[in-house]
């Protein structure tokens, strides 16, 4: 499965006139979602307010269930770069809608490595950043998150089986189109690049609705 966490970054929180949570916000992505980290996004049909999020991805590697924040580094396999494509117009219709506005076809590339646990000293400081059309939108660091990994993963686990392969997208910096004043939304033909320090980065071209 692949869980995400909304408004985990101060300034992001700040920048969409949110309060901080005191939890995190959980909802879920499709797994229809998932690509890869070099394939077109697909813009859908009537979108209007299509925005990109760069990520760090937690990557499940055993069985957890009801884990205490101290043993959650033993049931991560590793992290990862995602990209939590989102619409908006289709988030926010009817009360909010996260899972609806962030569930498209192609709306959660994933990679290109899966880094290993152990070879990442410290995952609460790592830069984050992404680029459109070559101009820097993003730069923040996972030491600004609300929830670190450990709180999240433990979080997580009380309400749901963790099982291995499943995907924790763990929230966005400040910077995304839609904090923008005025709002900046990605066009077709548009080129977006989102990297973690460490993970590598990914690179997409916004393509028309097939």
């Amino acid at each position: 499965k692949i869980i995400a966490i909304g408004f985990n970054y101060v300034n992001h929180a700040a920048e969409m006139a949110v309060e901080l949570p005191t939890e995190p916000l959980v909802f879920m992505k499709a797994t229809s979602a998932l690509t890869g980290p070099f394939d077109d996004v697909i813009q859908p049909r009537n979108a209007l307010k299509l925005d990109y999020e760069s990520e760090l991805v937690v990557v499940i590697g055993r069985r957890a269930q009801y884990i205490s924040e101290d043993e959650v580094f033993d049931y991560i396999a590793g992290y990862t770069v995602g990209h939590d494509v989102s619409e908006r117009a289709f988030q926010r219709e009817r009360g909010g809608q996260f899972t609806k506005g962030k569930s498209a076809d192609t709306f959660a590339p994933v990679g290109p490595y899966l880094v290993t646990r152990d070879t990442i000293d410290d995952v609460q400081n790592l830069s984050i950043w992404s680029e459109v059309n070559g101009e820097m939108r993003q730069q923040g660091n996972t030491a600004d998150m609300v929830f670190g990994v450990k709180e999240i993963v433990s979080h997580l686990s009380q309400f749901m089986t963790l099982y291995p392969g499943d995907l924790i997208f763990t929230g966005t910096p400040a910077g995304v189109g839609d904090g923008m004043v005025p709002p900046s939304y990605l066009q077709p033909g548009d080129v977006v690049r989102v990297g973690v320090e460490g993970l590598d980065f990914q690179r997409q071209v916004i393509a028309r609705p097939r």
